[in-house]
């Protein structure tokens, strides 16, 4: 089944290079590639095969993103992140699960996972508030994961979670204007004091442990890894997708390039050459790098065994790896692509804009995620919830 689900969506690349600059323009996705990438069984790759998913390996679902960022990133972008979340919500409560996918297993999610909303206990769950910025692909979303502190009568923070709500408990403000990743509708969400019952919601503490309620209804190996595991790749693996875009758009760039100033073909300048290698070795390296970790800790689910903590600090590490890697073969291609390519509506700069842009997330920030891996390499302490 993944094997037809690649298939059309490698079908899908040419309309969605062509809805490209559409999109931007928009500062969305279109309903009409959203749909069709429904269609195409995406959104199902990690969904529970109980509720009509697949079940794929993540590795497989890698793939995909690349392929869909690489025709348009702020596409690829969105696909890999409300692709992401039907394999969250299989870790909640199954009451949730069928609150989501009981009517319709196409339904989606949206998130914001900073810690941005106030929870107090109240019977049966919570009474909760907040707001939020960038929810990517927030517009086809009917449910939201949004961040929140549970804090008591006094104040005190007790407890960090996900909540899960309905698209009645939220409001969209369309703010998202940004240099990059503009198709992404990346808007803010605001809640106002609303009921959240305690099965929609999900501990940071037991995401950390890989112990959450969903397992005893979804027992595959799929869902025991570490969320920060599968969900930081899933934030690097677009940006790579956008730097493979780029590459093949500088490939068929500086095919057909003159120079203004020599009159010399591009493609004959040895230096154009040497970039090509070195920028098709950075994105190689930061594929091979997310494969092999997600391939270990698969493995490592497959036969009930418990994901040793070195390995996901290593899985953090090449990640943020990885989007550094990507973002270099971008640079190295742009600075040699000449004035043409500067040019509103060229791919490559828009490539170069959204890499850049997803390079923002705190995912991909690697200075936070490799002073984590130096200081458990030295034996120190390290806390964090994406671990």
């Amino acid at each position: 089944m993944y094997e037809q689900v690649v298939a059309a969506v490698r079908e899908l690349l040419p309309v969605l290079r062509e809805r490209a600059q559409e999109t931007e323009d928009a500062r969305r996705i279109s309903d009409q590639s959203i749909k069709a990438l429904e269609q195409a069984g995406f959104f199902r790759l990690l969904q529970p095969e109980r509720y009509g998913g697949l079940e794929a390996h993540p590795v497989e679902f890698y793939r995909a993103v690349r392929l869909i960022a690489s025709a348009c990133g702020s596409t690829g972008w969105v696909a890999s992140v409300l692709g992401c979340h039907p394999w969250q919500l299989a870790l909640f409560d199954d009451r949730a699960q069928r609150e989501v996918w009981g009517e319709d297993q196409d339904a989606r999610v949206c998130s914001s996972y900073a810690p941005m909303g106030r929870a107090r206990a109240v019977p049966g769950g919570f009474s909760f508030s907040g707001k939020w910025s960038f929810s990517s692909g927030c517009d086809h979303a009917g449910w939201a994961f949004v961040g929140g502190l549970v804090v008591d009568e006094n104040g005190a923070v007790t407890d960090f979670r996900t909540f899960l709500l309905p698209r009645a408990d939220y409001r969209i403000d369309d703010v998202w204007d940004a240099i990059g990743l503009r198709g992404t509708g990346s808007n803010d969400l605001l809640v106002e004091d609303v009921f959240v019952p305690e099965h929609r919601t999900l501990s940071f503490v037991d995401t950390g442990r890989c112990v959450c309620p969903g397992q005893e209804a979804n027992p595959g190996p799929l869902y025991r890894l570490p969320f920060a595991s599968v969900f930081s790749c899933s934030i690097s693996v677009p940006v790579i997708g956008m730097a493979t875009g780029a590459y093949e758009a500088y490939l068929g760039h500086t095919r057909e390039r003159v120079r203004a100033s020599t009159g010399g073909r591009a493609a004959e300048d040895s230096f154009n050459q040497l970039r090509i290698a070195d920028a098709a070795s950075r994105i190689d390296a930061a594929v091979l790098q997310i494969e092999r970790n997600i391939n270990e800790e698969m493995a490592l689910a497959s036969a009930g065994e418990k994901i040793p903590f070195p390995l996901r600090m290593r899985v953090r590490r090449d990640q943020v790896n990885a989007t550094t890697a990507a973002i270099a073969a971008v640079d190295r291609l742009f600075e040699s692509a000449g004035g043409r390519a500067l040019r509103v509506g060229t791919p490559i700069q828009r490539f170069w804009r959204d890499a850049h842009a997803g390079r923002v997330h705190a995912i991909n920030d690697p200075e936070r995620a490799l002073a984590m891996f130096g200081q458990a390499e030295l034996g120190l302490r390290v806390q964090d919830a994406w671990i």
